[in-house]
């Protein structure tokens, strides 16, 4: 029995040691003749957009707190109208600022140069903004001229999307891999190796909507006629870290 324990107990101790190494370790499992390589690659494609997103709202001012507001809510029910009117779902228009702040007068300034009185409130400027969806790219000019035509006076936007960019984020994931095996054969061609296995991979990033372009129009200026708007391309884009084994 001695003997059975006596031969038992190495096995054991070198079943758990590598367990034990693996958990204090970042490093992945290779042959002992073998090497790691580490690569990063890049994937993209393009598509056309097919959704713009935009801002659109009223500013509004009054001499008492509902005095603004009331004002705001009857512009921005015409804006509202206005947008369906122009073809926008009810589920792509979404409130997503409501404000309501005192507008101050200037300071009364003394014959010495000193503030006699502080600024007062004169006033109240009331902000009702929404955030649209819109899935008609090319009829987007039309909206916006619209929109400045029946009262919004706060428009920014657009920012192009896809509404559903996995096709495209796929086929940057395919690229970005084929990347990467291209580049560890050469790695592994130049150092006398071959590439035995994939270790591990590693994905970041993925579709990113382009930025907005502003297109502001003041309080009291009015949209040009058919205002022009250039949709473009969106990209998607993956990076990838990709671990190889090489050996010889």
């Amino acid at each position: 029995m001695k003997s059975i324990a006596f031969a038992f107990a190495p096995i054991a101790a070198a079943i758990a040691l590598p367990g034990i190494a693996a958990a204090h370790s970042d490093q992945p499992a290779i042959a002992a003749t073998g090497t790691l390589l580490t690569v990063t690659s890049e994937g993209k494609s393009t598509r056309t957009p097919d959704i713009a997103l935009f801002s659109a709202g009223v500013v509004s001012e009054g001499r008492t707190a509902s005095e603004a507001l009331a004002a705001n809510a009857l512009a921005m029910n015409k804006v509202i109208a206005t947008l369906t009117k122009v073809g926008i779902a009810d589920k792509d228009i979404q409130t997503s600022q409501i404000s309501l702040n005192p507008v101050y007068g200037q300071p009364v300034i003394g014959p010495n140069g000193q503030v006699v009185q502080e600024p007062r409130i004169v006033g109240y400027q009331a902000n009702n903004t929404v955030m649209v969806r819109s899935r008609d790219i090319k009829g987007f000019g039309k909206v916006l001229d619209a929109l400045v035509s029946s009262g919004a006076n706060q428009v920014s936007g657009p920012s192009f999307q896809m509404s559903d960019p996995s096709a495209a984020t796929d086929e940057a994931r395919v690229g970005a891999m084929k990347a990467a095996r291209a580049r560890a054969d050469l790695y592994a061609r130049a150092a006398g190796l071959r590439v035995v296995r994939i270790i591990s991979i590693s994905e970041n990033g993925g579709y990113a909507p382009t930025g907005p372009v502003y297109a502001k129009y003041a309080m009291a200026e009015a949209a040009p006629a058919s205002t022009p708007v250039a949709a473009g391309e969106v990209e998607a884009q993956v990076n990838l870290t990709v671990q190889f084994e090489l050996a010889p």
